[in-house]
């Protein structure tokens, strides 16, 4: 389906619930911006911190001015219903045409962290049978949650650093218990952060168990189950991940912060961080990081895109896979992109693809029988 003109209408999610509302609107912003409007027509949709829908005005300006205007709805329904869109909501079902209600060909996801990046709002997508960008409900929960992310890993045989997982009641009833069993199976320093969260919201590193308590506290705060995990002495590498069933590997980068690690004020507040293009590594090195990247990538069933993120020990010079995003950040300074970029693929065109392989991953879904 595609308007008058012929072209293909995309509905670009952003903002939400997680801590990584703003970053989400930055990376829309890039995406909206940098996409060719010769051959797609933007329908821009927002959701505030409080999770309504916004479709009409401006969604961006009324995000960023904490505005709330009339709400848009998403039935999780694959059929145009005759009360679909009403004076008070604006529904974006397939097939709904009524004067003002943009009809959607497939959806483009920017949603950063829980509530988006997950699985919601791809289960949500599956039920409205929309074609949309990036991994479906498995791939996208197993991407989000770092403790099965990490089981799943361990399981296809791609090395992990040891890390411990602990549920926030589990911590608040028994805090010296999961102190000493920390000290005893990890060690300090450690890094304990939030399992299902991104761009570094609620990771601290701790030096010594003075510093347990506050740290907990704060990944408690974002997640019902954290992630205590062993703090290496790395080297930083990022890799992009771009396909469906046969997906492709960009080349390498580094990330050098100035800062103890690569905390969310490196990476979207400190412009002393370095990002080294292609990363300075043995080819055999780039060659074994690149291969780790795509068997992550199709270990978590992942779809359309992804960033692979690796710590390469500074002393023994082992691998080891950190973590997978199933929709890493479209900010001008963000990895995905200008990994993309600096393998020959321009940002556009990089758009181009992503919406390519969510028609095609949705025509071949269509081909699944679901009935007997």
């Amino acid at each position: 389906m595609t308007d008058r003109r012929g072209k293909i209408r995309v509905g670009i999610i952003f903002g939400g619930r997680s801590g990584e509302h703003e970053v989400s609107l930055v990376s829309a912003q890039s995406i909206m911006s940098a996409i060719d409007r010769d051959k797609y027509d933007v329908v821009p949709i927002g959701i505030t911190k409080e999770g309504r829908w916004l479709t009409t005005g401006e969604p961006m300006k009324q995000l960023r001015a904490a505005l709330d205007k009339t709400p848009v709805a998403l039935t999780p329904s694959p059929n145009p219903l005759p009360e679909a869109a009403s004076q008070q909501t604006r529904d974006l079902i397939p097939g709904t045409r009524e004067a003002g209600i943009p009809v959607l060909d497939v959806v483009f996801p920017v949603l950063h962290g829980p509530y988006g990046e997950d699985g919601t709002v791809q289960g949500l997508l599956e039920l409205a049978n929309l074609p949309y960008v990036g991994s479906g409900v498995l791939g996208s929960a197993l991407g989000m949650d770092k403790a099965a992310m990490k089981a799943i890993f361990r399981d296809a045989g791609l090395p992990t650093v040891s890390a411990l997982v602990v549920l926030r009641r589990e911590w608040e009833t028994d805090p010296e218990g999961v102190a000493a069993r920390m000290a005893r199976e990890i060690g300090y320093p450690c890094f304990v952060k939030p399992a299902n969260m991104g761009s570094s919201v609620g990771i601290s590193k701790v030096h010594h168990p003075g510093e347990l308590a506050e740290a907990m506290a704060t990944a408690c705060a974002y997640d019902r189950k954290v992630l205590i995990e062993m703090a290496v002495e790395a080297r930083e590498i990022e890799c992009s991940v771009l396909g469906n069933d046969t997906p492709i590997a960009s080349i390498l980068g580094e990330i050098v912060p100035k800062r103890e690690f690569y905390d969310y004020t490196a990476k979207y507040g400190d412009e002393d961080t370095e990002l080294i293009i292609p990363a300075p590594l043995p080819p055999e090195t780039t060659a074994a990081i690149r291969e780790m990247a795509l068997r992550a990538f199709c270990a978590l069933d992942c779809a359309g895109m992804a960033r692979v993120d690796f710590f390469l020990d500074k002393r023994t010079g082992q691998v080891y896979v950190n973590e997978l995003n199933t929709i890493p950040g479209f900010t001008p300074i963000s990895m995905y992109p200008k990994l993309w970029a600096a393998s020959g693929i321009p940002y556009a065109e990089l758009i181009d693809r992503l919406i390519q392989l969510a028609l095609e991953r949705f025509a071949d879904k269509q081909r699944t029988k679901t009935s007997i």
